[in-house]
C-alpha cells in the first residue's frame, strides 16, 4: 500500500496543471492502470488569421476554429459568417446541424459562392469563397450558436480580412462638355493595388491628374481627368499596377458651323473611326435622297379619294374615257 501511495504522488508531480489522475485498484490493492484527462476549456475563444489574400476570379479559404466551455456538446448548433462588421453585419453564410449530426445543412449562401469546409462538431467553421471579386475585399466574422439544453453563442470580434487583388480594368471612359464650347475627358478604372492612370493624345501636355473616387468600389476605383481637349483626335487612357495594364480610347471630332464655333462634337470609343466613316456614308446618301423627296408631289390619302366614285375611277384609270351619265 505504501508503494501505491508513493507512485501516485510521483505521478502527480509530473502531470501538467489542470489535469487529474484516475486510478483503478483491484482487491489485492495493486495498481492496475492510470488514465490522464485534460480538463475542459473554461472559456469561449476563436482563432482566425489576421488576413487572407487571393486574386480576383480565384477561390479563398477563411480559417476559423473555436473552443467552448461545454464538454461533449452534441445538441443542435448553427454556424454563421458575417461580412463588414461583427454582430450586425449582413450574413453571407449560415448552416444548421441537428442533434447528434455532423452534417451542417446550408440555409444561406450568398450568390451560391460560400461553402463550409470545416466541421462545427470538431470546432472548425472554416469557409470557402468561390469566384472572388473586388467587392469581396472586406472583413468577415465567424459565429457559432448552441441550442437545446445549452443556450450559448460566440462570435469573433476582430474577424479575418479578405484581401482581393486584381489587374487593372477600365470601367468607364467618357468626354463631357465644358464651359466655352470646351470638352473634358474622364477615365475610371478599378484594380488592387489601385492602378495609376495616365492620358495620352494629340498635343497633350501634363494636364492629366489622377484623383481617387470618394466612397466608391471599396477604394478600388481611381479616376483621372483631362480638363481640356484642345485638338481633335484620339485620346487614350492607360491604367497600370503591379499585376497588369489596361487601355481604352475615345475619339473627338468637332464640326464647325458657319460662325466658326463648334456646333457638334462626335465622341467615339476604341472602334470609333470605323463608325465615323459609316456615319459619313449614311449622311451622304441621305443628302442625295432629300431633293428627290422635295420635288415629288404629295399623293392624296386613299381615304379622301373614296368621297366620290367618279373621282376615284378617274384616279385609278386616268386614260379611260369618262363614264357616261344618264339623266332622267
Amino acid at each position: 500500500m505504501e508503494k501505491s501511495i508513493l507512485l501516485l504522488a510521483c505521478l502527480a508531480c509530473v502531470l501538467p496543471t489542470g489535469s487529474f489522475v484516475r486510478t483503478k485498484i483491484d482487491t489485492t490493492e495493486n495498481l492496475l492502470n492510470t488514465e490522464v484527462h485534460s480538463s475542459p476549456a473554461q472559456r469561449w475563444s476563436m482563432q482566425v488569421p489576421a488576413e487572407v489574400s487571393a486574386a480576383a476570379g480565384d477561390a479563398a479559404v477563411l480559417p476559423c476554429t473555436f473552443t467552448h466551455p461545454h464538454r461533449h456538446y452534441d445538441g443542435p448548433l448553427t454556424a454563421i459568417w458575417r461580412a463588414g462588421e461583427p454582430y450586425a453585419g449582413p450574413q453571407v453564410f449560415r448552416c444548421a446541424a441537428a442533434r447528434g449530426s455532423e452534417l451542417c445543412q446550408t440555409a444561406l449562401s450568398l450568390h451560391g459562392r460560400f461553402r463550409l469546409l470545416g466541421n462545427p462538431r470538431r470546432n472548425d467553421l472554416s469557409l470557402r469563397v468561390e469566384r472572388l471579386a473586388l467587392a469581396d475585399d472586406r472583413r468577415y466574422f465567424c459565429r457559432v450558436e448552441f441550442a437545446g439544453d445549452v443556450h450559448d453563442r460566440y462570435e469573433s470580434r476582430h474577424g479575418v480580412r479578405l484581401h482581393v487583388t486584381a489587374a487593372p480594368r477600365i470601367v468607364n471612359i467618357s468626354v463631357l462638355p465644358g464651359p466655352a464650347h470646351a470638352f473634358r475627358a474622364l477615365c475610371t478604372a478599378e484594380g488592387e493595388p489601385p492602378p495609376a492612370l495616365a492620358w495620352s493624345g494629340p498635343a497633350l501636355g501634363n494636364g492629366s491628374a489622377a484623383v481617387r473616387s470618394p466612397g466608391e468600389g471599396h477604394g478600388h476605383l481611381v479616376t483621372a481627368e483631362l480638363p481640356a481637349l484642345t485638338h481633335d483626335g484620339r485620346y487614350t487612357c492607360t491604367a497600370a499596377n503591379s499585376l497588369g495594364r489596361s487601355e481604352a480610347s475615345v475619339y473627338l471630332f468637332r464640326f464647325h458651323g458657319a460662325s466658326g464655333a463648334p456646333t457638334v462634337a462626335l465622341l467615339l470609343g476604341a472602334l470609333g473611326l470605323k463608325a465615323l466613316l459609316l456615319l459619313g456614308v449614311l449622311a451622304a446618301r441621305a443628302a442625295r435622297r432629300r431633293p428627290e423627296h422635295l420635288d415629288t408631289p404629295d399623293t392624296p390619302p386613299r381615304s379622301q379619294a373614296q368621297e366620290s366614285n367618279y373621282e376615284n375611277l378617274s384616279q385609278m384609270n386616268p386614260r379611260s374615257p369618262p363614264a357616261a351619265m344618264c339623266s332622267p
